[in-house]
Order: structure tokens, then sequence, then C-alpha cells
């Protein structure tokens, strides 16, 4: 259920209610009796489980990318390309 946040017209007080959101808004202070507004207010979101923070795969994947844009520095030994393909049957039997 969420938690509202409403300020007393009368005493400028602000206080919280926990309701469903199928119940009316409040209407009257119950300290004083006087009309109350409900406020807008920044919710408390938590990100929780994987893939929220920096440590997570969203940085190795960040640190791939960066490896293939920068060029081989000048003497390294780079391995040989995949191609990805199976040698055919007429070199294999050679």
């Amino acid at each position: 259920m969420p938690l509202y946040e409403y300020k007393c017209q009368l005493c400028g007080s602000i206080f919280e209610v926990i309701e469903k959101f199928s119940d009316e808004p409040l209407k009257t202070h119950a300290s004083c009796g006087g009309a109350v507004e409900r406020l807008l207010s920044l919710s408390a979101l938590q990100f929780k489980g994987t893939g929220w923070y920096i440590t997570d795969y969203a940085r190795a994947g960040r640190n791939q990318h960066d490896a293939e844009a920068k060029p081989p520095k000048e003497g390294a030994v780079t391995p040989p390309a995949k191609t990805g393909s199976k040698p055919s049957a007429s070199t294999a039997d050679k």
C-alpha cells in the first residue's frame, strides 16, 4: 500500500498516511479538523538484484567494446580471425 503525504491548511503540519489506491483521499486533519491537501513527493524506489550496479554485467560489456575500438599496440601479436566455417570435404581428403 502506498504512503501519502498530506499538509493541513489550518495548522500547517505535514503528515503521512498509508492508504489503498482505492481509498478516497483525506479531506480533514484528524488533529485539528482543518482541510488537507495531498502532496506530491518522491518515491523511495530501490532496484534489487543483478544488473543494476556498476560491478555487474553491464560493465563487462562496456570494457569489451572499448577493447575492440582501440587499435592494437605496435608490436602486439593479434590472434588470427575466426572464419566460422568448417573445412570442406575436398580439402580434408588431400
